[in-house]
């Protein structure tokens, strides 16, 4: 079973297999205490004043807690980013990479922006890991370059992939 893994993970696209061990070391990182979660969430006065750049990365790392959610984030990350890049994307590796980029620094925007609204800055304010949406994102283009492929939620109820993204929140 060992060699399975060990060669599915080898079979992955680089992209995918680097932002995958990414969130999984942190994420496990963080539940061993090794790695603070407060010296990882996205706090817009540390990156300014205090030069912290790490934040706008390890914002998209984190998971929070190893449980079923975590577990059902990862699965999702490792198959449509995989797909994604196999498909989507197959040769343009610098393309996808680009995407995740303005992907993240979109959603970084929303939630500075959001921020700075004074209706808006507390629901915002909340937000500062961002890895379960980049991840959603992926689901969220995935479907939409796939739209017509038939789909079923656990077994009970069949879907079309455009609807993928509202099934699965």
């Amino acid at each position: 079973m060992a060699q399975a893994v060990e060669e599915w993970y080898k079979q992955m696209p680089v992209i995918t297999r680097s932002y995958l061990t990414a969130a999984v070391v942190t994420t496990i990182g963080c539940s061993l205490d090794i790695i603070a979660p407060s010296h990882l969430y996205l706090n817009p006065r540390l990156v300014v004043q205090k030069y912290e750049f790490w934040r706008l990365v390890t914002n998209f790392l984190y998971f929070r807690k190893m449980d079923l959610d975590f577990m059902f984030h990862m699965f999702f990350l490792a198959r449509y980013c995989k797909l994604l890049e196999e498909n989507s994307f197959r040769g343009r590796t610098a393309d996808f990479f680009y995407m995740l980029l303005f992907g993240a620094s979109v959603l970084t925007g929303i939630v500075l922006v959001g921020g700075m609204i004074p209706y808006l800055s507390e629901s915002f304010a909340k937000i500062v890991f961002l890895s379960n949406s980049l991840t959603f994102m992926m689901v969220y283009v995935w479907s939409k370059q796939n739209p017509f492929i038939h789909m079923s939620f656990l077994g009970l109820f069949t879907f079309t992939a455009a609807y993928l993204p509202w099934v699965s929140t």
